[in-house]
């Protein structure tokens, strides 16, 4: 199913099923709307499935930074006025979900990291990906994943557009040195919302022992290891990813709603 982009009030979003419970998805450096395609079809009449688009790269560059887009991600449900949320992040998108739900606990019902930042990551290697170079990032790209084939030409396409914007590129570095900089392991100990941890177990950009040491350090938090796996599992293995995710959101919600 294809699903129309809304623009209000200086915010792009999807929104699947106003009036039910909120599950708000948070993307990744270059994350796009197709990598939450399979939780999008799972949940879109179960809950209101809601996916703010992240302005990585419309923010002013003097606010360029992951607590630029807490801010922006904070208007925004100030916006919808969602006073209770799911929250689910991956990559940079989880890192985000940290952040938001350690300066607004109230809100988060629940959350959700796979293949998040905030304690180690290994992005594209130690250099800058290379402009103009279409293989280099067709194979940095595939590398995302355990099945290379994930890596479709449309995302590679993506991928390499952005890398070779250079005001884009400019903004990638910027938020790549803000997320080193909110490094959250002597943090996320305060996070007391349920909270489940899915990590593919051949991630090579946040390892396995990345999801295990949030396990360790996040005291109300499950950890579900995926056999063949990369970093982005909603995308790898959908229906394994929404059948761990849908029987805890469900656990979860016992709890709130009774």
């Amino acid at each position: 199913m294809e699903y129309t982009v809304i623009e209000d009030h200086g915010f792009k979003y999807i929104e699947t099923n106003p009036g039910k419970p909120v599950l708000l998805l948070l993307h990744g450096l270059f994350g796009a709307l197709s990598n939450f395609k399979g939780i999008l079809g799972y949940f879109e009449n179960k809950l209101n499935v809601v996916v703010p688009i992240l302005p990585i790269f419309e923010l002013p560059i003097t606010e360029v930074s992951l607590e630029g887009l807490v801010k922006h991600i904070k208007a925004f449900v100030t916006y919808k006025e969602i006073y209770s949320l799911d929250l689910l992040g991956n990559s940079l998108g989880g890192h985000l979900a940290i952040l938001y739900t350690l300066k607004y606990p109230g809100e988060v019902r629940s959350l959700t990291l796979t293949g998040s930042s905030g304690l180690f990551e290994s992005a594209m290697g130690t250099t800058f990906p290379k402009r103009g170079d279409y293989d280099f990032i067709k194979n940095k790209t595939e590398l995302t994943f355990y099945d290379p084939s994930v890596a479709t030409k449309e995302l590679v396409d993506e991928v390499f557009n952005i890398v070779n914007d250079r005001m884009k590129g400019l903004r990638i570095v910027l938020t790549a040195k803000s997320a080193m900089r909110n490094n959250v392991e002597n943090l996320v100990s305060s996070i007391t919302a349920p909270t489940l941890l899915v990590w593919g177990k051949d991630d090579s950009i946040t390892p396995a022992f990345v999801g295990e040491r949030f396990h360790e350090l996040m005291p109300n938090s499950e950890l579900v290891l995926l056999d063949q796996c990369g970093h982005a599992p909603m995308m790898e293995h959908p229906q394994k990813f929404n059948e761990i995710l849908d029987g805890f959101l469900t656990r979860v919600h016992e709890v709130v709603y009774g």
